[in-house]
């Protein structure tokens, strides 16, 4: 079957053309701040809306061309190029950075198939098509506008939209249950370990220790980048997080991977069974029996526990990490709180195996859908067994 194809730019509103956003977004505004998309916001079709920046009123107007209603496709041109995700509702009133592309299409397309199509192989080839070898891939305006989209009819676009948004769904279900499982975590070590010392005084049988003493530091393989990556394999960090796969691993066991150049400074991940962490990353885990390494994954989690040092490249060093100071209890509380620790983080590792399956199963009926090598109705029926 074969579909009519369309430029990208054809099939948007005729007021707004396909453009980028803010240029020079300025300082945040934390009280009356307008939130803004910036290219890392986008990723595997979803918006990281919690991880949003703000925008004062005033820059926000000035760029009123890319003022969001919600419903929109947003691309991301640097940052996570190529990756895309439908704005929701509740972003109405919202803004674009430069890195972000804005496709505002007509009320006759259904915005989920375009992403869908986007994220595709084929998809994916039509926007990187025209990209050359630079050292930073970056989607330009015009490789956007000419994308082509084979469309067929609206009502066939949103079935097949509708078959692939259920798995989206199931994954969003389970991301959701791991938010929260993460933020009872959080919520326990900050009760049982932030409260008691706010006065400034440890409980008997407390003490303090820096990072360096308790864990084994050490900066991630900085002969390895992602071009190594392979189809199948172990699973690999980079300074992004879980992105990737090798012919080799170098840990097997329970380790915790913490971003240490880029964009995502300060992030980690707690990474299990067999695995590697590539180059711009530093891996640690307890090495002293008074921690253990699911209580130094929960008390280092977050950007702001980790010293960065640069503005435009911001980066953490080792020593600098190894410095970094943890309160550690007494060996009861720390074993309960393992124990709590370590049933949580089992539970969101189970959760996220499942998003991955749900992910390669959608991915794999992706492109056979877009294809229309696949009629419809068993599609639909195939897709109902599944998620039952």
């Amino acid at each position: 079957m074969t579909w009519p194809l369309h430029r990208l730019e054809d099939l948007t509103e005729p007021d707004r053309p396909i453009t980028y956003g803010v240029v020079k977004p300025g300082p945040e505004d934390p009280v009356s701040g307008v939130k803004f998309i910036r290219g890392g916001d986008i990723f595997e079709g979803n918006l990281a809306i919690e991880n949003l920046r703000t925008i004062t009123p005033e820059i926000s107007k000035s760029y009123s061309r890319t003022l969001l209603s919600g419903g929109e496709l947003v691309v991301s041109l640097v940052g996570n190029p190529g990756h895309v995700a439908v704005v929701p509702k509740s972003l109405a009133g919202a803004n674009l950075a430069r890195q972000a592309g804005l496709v505002a299409l007509r009320n006759e397309i259904d915005a989920d198939f375009v992403k869908f199509f986007l994220m595709s192989p084929q998809g994916r080839a039509e926007l990187f098509a025209q990209m050359t070898g630079s050292v930073q891939v970056v989607i330009n305006l015009h490789n956007l506008r000419t994308v082509r989209v084979p469309l067929p009819s609206l009502p066939v676009q949103r079935r097949i939209a509708g078959i692939l948004s259920a798995y989206d769904e199931l994954m969003e279900n389970n991301r959701r249950r791991i938010r929260l499982l993460e933020a009872m975590a959080r919520a326990l070590y900050r009760e049982w370990f932030v409260r008691p010392c706010q006065a400034g005084k440890l409980p008997k049988g407390w003490e303090t220790k820096k990072l360096g003493d308790l864990a084994d530091i050490r900066w991630g393989d900085t002969s390895t980048t992602k071009a190594s990556y392979v189809e199948e394999g172990f699973a690999a960090y980079s300074a992004s997080g879980l992105d990737g796969k090798l012919d080799h691993f170098d840990f097997d066991r329970t380790g915790i991977v913490l971003s240490a150049i880029g964009a995502q400074c300060g992030k980690t991940w707690l990474a299990r069974g067999k695995w590697s962490c590539i180059k711009n990353t530093i891996r640690f885990w307890s090495k002293d029996d008074s921690a253990s390494t699911e209580y130094l994954f929960i008390a280092t989690e977050g950007q702001d526990f980790w010293p960065r040092r640069g503005a435009a490249q911001p980066f953490i060093s080792q020593g600098d990490s190894e410095r970094k100071e943890l309160v550690i209890p007494d060996g009861g509380t720390m074993g309960r709180f393992t124990a709590f620790a370590t049933d949580a983080l089992e539970q969101i590792a189970v959760l996220e195996t499942q998003i991955q399956n749900l992910r390669r199963t959608r991915d794999l009926l992706l492109p056979r859908l877009l294809s229309g090598q696949v009629e419809l109705s068993p599609a639909e029926l195939e897709i109902k067994e599944h998620l039952q």
